[in-house]
């Protein structure tokens, strides 16, 4: 089967640092990496393509900029290009649909907001079969791996470690799929897996027995026993991923963005489900994906 990670290229900041943090993940899985640029001819040229240049020649001059950079930068990694005349979003989504993971640039922090999702990025992480992966503009290999003494690069230590990765679950929720995406994610990079659930606490609460009990200690009991009970196969077919496990009261999306600091990739699902608006994504993926400052993975999920 041929394997492979796909990065969305155009010609901003966030794209490049998006097609290299691609690249390197494609490295980790061990697969090749396609860098897709798709552009659209208009009556008459946009303003971001150069007066001397047409649409088809500035957009291959744009793909071939992002694959020069990649391969410069990861000798040793198979790069495909692939051009398409289509809508951006189109594009992605047919790529994605036999890609391994999809990779799109982020326009980056703004105030209180995390990643600026234009509309066909937040098209695309809606209606993806398979996972998207979110990167900010001014990523780099460096804040990938904890800190390292005397600004030397993680790239000149390579035993320096990696950030751990987080993963947003919810018990309630089958989700083979995001459970499995995050296990690999950190045993690609030899980095701990932090999980987090989170739950609200109701006025009064029935077990199993019908029997009301107001919140307390068996409660979170409760929600600590599902959190191990999700996870224990998934342990067991990665028993090289140390796992931390935290179940806390209060908001997801809050405490996953708190918990995004700091780490490599925060990984959370988004419920694949039937509406009369379509897909979209849920409230805690999408505030996850507004205000983490990290590079955010959206794992889709029956």
């Amino acid at each position: 089967m041929d394997r492979y990670v796909v990065a969305g290229i155009d010609a901003s900041p966030e794209s490049r640092a998006a097609a290299h943090w691609a690249a390197r993940e494609a490295l980790r899985r061990g697969m090749r990496l396609r860098l897709l640029h798709a552009w659209q001819l208009h009556p008459r040229p946009t303003a971001n393509v150069p007066m001397d240049m047409t649409e088809r020649s500035w957009a291959r001059q744009i793909l071939k900029e992002a694959s020069d950079s990649v391969r410069a930068a990861h000798p040793g990694l198979e790069v495909v290009e692939q051009q398409m005349q289509a809508s951006p979003a189109a594009a992605l989504l047919e790529a994605g649909e036999r890609a391994e993971l999809l990779v799109l640039g982020s326009r980056g922090l703004s105030g209180v907001a995390g990643f600026l999702l234009g509309s066909v990025s937040a098209r695309v992480v809606a209606r993806s079969p398979r996972a998207v992966a979110l990167v900010r503009a001014g990523e780099s290999v460096a804040d990938e791996h904890f800190p390292v003494p005397g600004g030397v690069s993680p790239d000149e230590i390579p035993e320096i470690p990696y950030r751990d990765v987080v993963l947003g679950l919810d018990t309630g929720q089958p989700c083979d799929d995001l459970i499995e995406f995050a296990f690999e994610a950190a045993r690609c990079r030899g980095a701990a897996l932090r999980v987090i659930h989170t739950f609200t606490v109701p006025p009064g609460y029935a077990t199993a027995d019908r029997v009301v009990l107001p919140p307390g200690p068996e409660l979170l009991a409760e929600h600590e026993h599902a959190m191990v009970a999700m996870l224990r196969p998934w342990c067991e077919k990665f028993p090289e991923v140390a796992v931390t496990k935290t179940v806390v009261e209060g908001r997801a999306a809050a405490e996953l963005t708190r918990a995004a600091s700091g780490s490599a990739l925060v990984v959370v699902g988004r419920r694949i489900r039937d509406s009369r608006l379509g897909p979209h994504t849920g409230p805690v993926t999408h505030a996850v994906l507004h205000h983490a400052d990290r590079p955010v993975a959206v794992v889709p999920h029956v």
